[in-house]
């Protein structure tokens, strides 16, 4: 028993190592299945991360248009822009939309303040002349002051009122929103806020007044199907004498 003994010991300790080893073994390799099924996981958790996140955006978005259609009433449809004309004077931008949804004259605002309007319809798609454009003009007033006058393009980006009298009080910083009185855009939508003002003619302001909305930032917008005025009321009154 003395010889055998120590052999017994060996025999023992060698089946113990087989027997840990194959535990190790398979520990390690469930550990390994453990850590694949974990890392698919993550990936997965990943990507319904960044979907959720453009879900959120988009939600966002379409929260701020429902809070402006319920203030101004009109029904909104949106558009996603697939052109954008930054260079050149005239700043225009073409949206895709569902074929005959859109008219010309209908305002195309942004979760920011007004766009611009629809110019021009061709099938699945809509050219919108922007706000910034040399030949826009649109009906406004100073906010603070309820004094109206008309925003026009300059074509750099940048957005100049007119016909403010020099006695009327005007600060930069104030906010110029749509006065409802051109006939396409209805009242109170954000335009721009005054940036610059300096002595102009006798009679007027210069100012200048950046946009509210930032168009480097603008791949979405929303068209109001808002009816635009007929031609026939926006044509000469009928001779009045007798």
């Amino acid at each position: 028993m003395r010889s055998l003994a120590p052999l017994a010991s060996s025999v023992n300790f060698i089946a113990d190592g087989v027997r840990n080893f194959g535990s190790n073994v398979r520990l390690n390799r469930t550990l390994i299945e453990e850590n694949e099924a974990l890392r698919r996981r993550v990936e997965d958790l990943q990507r319904e991360s960044m979907r959720l996140f453009g879900v959120e955006t988009d939600l966002r978005r379409l929260s701020k248009a429902l809070e402006y259609q319920r203030a101004a009433g009109d029904p909104l449809r949106v558009a996603d822009i697939v052109y954008i004309d930054h260079t050149s004077s005239l700043r225009t931008a073409i949206v895709s939309v569902e074929n005959g949804s859109v008219q010309t004259d209908q305002p195309v605002v942004s979760t920011g303040g007004l766009v611009g309007r629809v110019v021009l319809t061709a099938g699945p798609y809509a050219k919108i002349q922007l706000i910034t454009d040399r030949s826009a003009s649109v009906g406004v007033m100073i906010e603070r002051t309820r004094r109206q006058g008309v925003i026009r393009g300059s074509g750099g980006g940048n957005l100049e009122l007119d016909y403010v009298p020099v006695q009327v009080d005007v600060r930069v910083g104030d906010l110029v929103v749509t006065a409802g009185i051109d006939g396409v855009y209805p009242r109170g939508v954000p335009v721009g806020s005054i940036a610059a003002v300096a002595a102009g003619t006798e009679l007027f302001h210069r100012i200048r007044v950046l946009p509210q909305v930032d168009f480097g930032l603008l791949d979405q917008v929303f068209i109001l199907e808002r009816q635009a005025l007929p031609d026939e009321l926006q044509g000469d009154l009928p001779d009045a004498s007798p």
